[in-house]
């Protein structure tokens, strides 16, 4: 391993906060990275790190070279790509991050279908909905729903995602129509839990066009949506759910909308989200590929709700 190879692993040892995280990453065992380090100190003659059994510290002199290691990664990054415009045809790795029912749904069809296209392109998915350091962990695109928080970061909007009221018709049976939103609120409700977003009201605009908040009453969380919609269509809760969420399930009848005359705000939109503005001819490419696909005007999901445009609108109230 050169010297710019261990420079880089220092980085990542500071980004993620020890070596354990650092190795794992790279799939490699701890010893590997604390051994680098090692070499790295005695080649450049300078100790770079105060270590202890259960943490460690920056030197000055670590410090100055953690910030030249973010400027080497920058540059070996930005040549990879120059290079890779040269290429007529894409090729190499092209590492993806995204949600669960993100990948599955609407990511997965099309590396399926850009790979037959282009079969010299690798893809690496990863699948998980906590928040990922994009460059630290070498990420190329992120699909999210929601701005990222990294202002350093590229956010482009793909697409809208409305909210909806869902429920079956056998719950409706059980619990009847609600009225109202005070109504809704005292019936049982499916909602996402997780350590980054909680679910446990509903926002909505009254008739005089204020925003209001109805809290829920939730009987089951989860931090998963096709876990949320499994237990929904059990017939025992209701959920808001995001209309990327619904597949045939309104059309075949087994979910229908409550209170669609209420006033609902969009949910956070879908964004395609990368650390440069000049992306390598495989990224653009793919991600090309996934608006395409999803669909540049109406959303792909919003296919499945019949009726959508007068679903929870503030036009239905004139």
């Amino acid at each position: 391993m050169d010297t710019t190879s261990r420079l880089i692993m220092l980085l990542e040892v500071v980004e993620h906060g020890s070596f354990s995280k650092a190795a794992d990453m790279r799939n490699i065992d701890r010893s590997v990275i604390s051994k680098q380090i090692s070499k790295l100190e005695e080649e450049l003659g300078v100790r770079l790190l105060n270590r202890t059994t259960r943490s460690f510290s920056l030197t000055a002199a670590g410090a100055e070279m953690v910030k030249k290691a973010k400027e080497l990664r920058l540059l070996l990054t930005d040549t990879v790509q120059l290079a890779e415009n040269y290429h007529q045809e894409p090729r190499g790795l092209l590492r993806i991050t995204t949600s669960t029912i993100l990948g599955r749904r609407y990511i997965q069809p099309v590396i399926n279908d850009f790979q037959k296209r282009f079969p010299q392109v690798n893809i690496d998915m990863r699948l998980d909905d906590r928040l990922v350091d994009m460059v630290s962990e070498g990420f190329d695109l992120a699909f999210r729903v929601g701005e990222p928080r990294d202002s350093s970061l590229i956010a482009r909007k793909l697409a809208r995602n409305r909210l909806l009221l869902l429920a079956t018709p056998q719950f409706i049976n059980a619990y009847g129509e609600p009225k109202n939103m005070q109504e809704l609120g005292e019936l049982p409700a499916a909602t996402y839990y997780s350590e980054h977003k909680r679910v446990d009201s509903i926002s909505y605009l009254n008739e005089q066009g204020e925003q209001c908040e109805q809290g829920i009453n939730a009987v089951f969380s989860a931090n998963d949506l096709e876990v949320l919609l499994d237990k929904v269509l059990s017939h025992t809760a209701y959920f808001l759910a995001p209309a990327l969420l619904i597949g045939d399930e309104m059309k075949t009848g087994k979910l229908r909308p409550l209170l669609p005359e209420v006033v609902l705000p969009d949910y956070s939109p879908l964004y395609a989200i990368y650390p440069h503005r000049d992306l390598p001819v495989r990224t653009r490419l793919f991600l090309d590929a996934v608006r395409h696909f999803i669909g540049e005007s109406v959303p792909r999901w919003e296919r499945n709700v019949p009726h959508i445009d007068t679903l929870y609108r503030a036009s239905k109230k004139g």
